[in-house]
């Protein structure tokens, strides 16, 4: 994106297709790189420390800036910054939105100070509830988990300012930056774990976070200067009355009550699992690195790609491309995530064999990762429709039912949660969470039809065959994997075969199934593979 890229009014955007394809694309090419470099980093972290209680303790630790982040910012971001900043997003109101964003930087920079410094208190409290369990498994894990988290603290300030300029960017349409920022992100841990993790153990992933958060940052402000925003900085002329201001608290105000109750699953979440041995978070973990890739690479760009197009057919009254924007979402997704989910379910042991187990990563890790792992990715699927279904709510300023929502889903998962954990440890939580997944998304598109109406038969059909070619790909990769199974040894080279061949194999029929009976997605990608334009409608 050059310095002298013109900005446009979003209602003088170009028609859906291509729109959200181009801002999808850009989105999903960052999120490809740091996605690489995520895998890259926690097969760094099972390297050097395995799947040991130290690494469980940073990750309850690492959790604590996260859901403030999320509490402060990530729900937030695409529930209310974005809708309300995109109204701004026009030349003409440049100056509105520049006064705005300075009122929103000031205001945030004021509340995560006292923030930081009440977590620097409070971490020994914090600590005992979201991982009590430690004193049976591991006593030594607490105060290492206290120590972990104060160290990473001021994270909640870096995380929060960054998505705050993050969501400014996606309101101009700026995309580039907010997805490369990720990738620097993990690279700060990528590069101070080989370098710290000798001399400084478990703590070098503390300092790698922080150091990470913090370029990021810089690189979204940066872009905000090449974009040529002159924010207003007054902390202490913040205008309370401002409509844009009053919007979005008014809109973040059912999140923020639905992100508490979710907090509150996730500490009950950590608490109980810490309760079932010192590395079963660390397990669980590592089958959430694999099951999230997929996730925040299709799911999450393609909602992301369209929120601000949504909002803006919403508030001039284009339903119709309101409807084909996010039908067409939903299809993209889909068409992405359902080879991704029959790959991790039916070759998900020689994927954690050769990417994690070496060095401290051992077979018995690979052996308690591998049920954790199918589990998740029967929620995966229906995670990865209910991400564009919450964004067609938010754009329609409706962050209400959205919240209800997550109260029941996180209803669902106490209670299987509460049922399966003393009988099936920490694969009772795993699947507390597919429950709470699969309740969430069913919940929302019943929502969806209530209120807008079905997207009609174009869309179900499309998402039909998908379906239908999923089915023939996971019936071909599982004869291809059983055939290759037969004929060689078990060792490394059985496990590269069985992802090129058997997945390879699958993967082809699925594609070709999908071009032979004409899915819009694939026809368009495949005139795009060979140097033409995308057809439209």
């Amino acid at each position: 994106m050059s310095t002298t890229e013109p900005t446009v009014p979003l209602a003088q955007l170009d028609k859906p297709t291509a729109g959200l394809a181009r801002s999808a694309s850009v989105l999903s090419i960052g999120n490809l790189a740091s996605r690489v470099l995520g895998l890259v980093r926690e097969i760094l972290i099972t390297r050097y420390f395995g799947a040991t209680g130290q690494v469980s303790a940073f990750r309850v630790a690492s959790q604590v800036p996260s859901l403030l982040y999320d509490f402060l910012v990530g729900g937030m971001l695409s529930a209310a910054l974005v809708p309300v900043l995109s109204e701004y997003a026009q030349v003409r109101k440049r100056d509105e939105f520049a006064q705005l964003a300075g009122m929103l930087i000031s205001l945030l920079t004021i509340i995560l100070i006292l923030l930081v410094l009440a977590l620097e208190l409070t971490a020994p409290a914090i600590a005992w509830l979201m991982a009590g369990g430690f004193r049976t498994s591991n006593p030594e894990l607490l105060p290492l988990t206290v120590t972990l988290m104060r160290l990473m603290a001021p994270a909640v300030w870096l995380f929060s300012m960054a998505g705050l300029l993050t969501a400014m960017l996606y309101a101009w349409h700026r995309f580039t930056f907010p997805a490369v920022a990720t990738t620097i992100y993990n690279l700060g841990i990528v590069i101070a774990v080989p370098l710290l993790a000798p001399r400084l153990g478990i703590m070098s992933l503390a300092i790698g976070i922080l150091s990470g958060s913090l370029a990021q940052l810089l690189l979204m402000g940066w872009d905000l200067q090449r974009a040529g925003l002159a924010l207003r900085l007054a902390p202490l002329a913040i205008n309370w009355r401002h409509p844009a201001l009053i919007k979005i608290l008014r809109l973040y105000a059912p999140i923020a009550a639905g992100l508490v109750v979710s907090t509150f699953q996730i500490g009950l979440d950590r608490r109980l699992a810490s309760g079932t041995g010192d590395q079963s978070i660390a397990w669980m973990s590592t089958a959430t690195t694999l099951q999230q890739m997929p996730l925040g690479l299709i799911s999450v760009a393609i909602g992301l790609a369209a929120l601000p197009r949504l909002s803006q057919y919403f508030v001039t009254q284009q339903e119709d491309a309101y409807r084909q924007t996010l039908g067409r979402g939903l299809r993209m997704v889909l068409l992405f995530m359902a080879p991704a989910a029959v790959g991790l379910w039916l070759l998900g042991e020689p994927v954690i064999r050769l990417l994690f187990q070496h060095g401290k990563f051992t077979p018995t890790d690979t052996f308690h990762v591998v049920p954790a792992l199918n589990v998740y990715v029967i929620g995966m699927l229906f995670a990865a429709l209910d991400f564009p279904l919450n964004f067609a709510f938010y754009a329609r300023n409706n962050t209400l039912l959205p919240a209800l929502v997550g109260v029941v889903s996180v209803a669902v998962y106490v209670g299987v949660a509460l049922a399966l954990v003393q009988t099936s440890g920490y694969l009772g939580l795993v699947w507390a969470d597919s429950a709470k997944q699969a309740s969430h998304a069913l919940i929302m598109i019943g929502l969806l039809q209530w209120r807008i109406g079905r997207l009609g038969a174009r869309v179900r059909w499309g998402l039909l065959q998908i379906c239908c070619a999923s089915v023939a790909m996971a019936g071909v990769l599982y004869l291809l994997n059983y055939l290759i199974g037969l004929i060689f040894m078990d060792s490394r080279l059985l496990d590269l075969l069985r992802l090129g061949v058997a997945g390879g194999g699958g993967l082809l029929v699925y594609v070709v199934l999908l071009y032979w009976v004409g899915l819009d997605e694939v026809n368009r990608f495949g005139a795009l593979a060979k140097g033409r334009k995308w057809l439209r409608r």
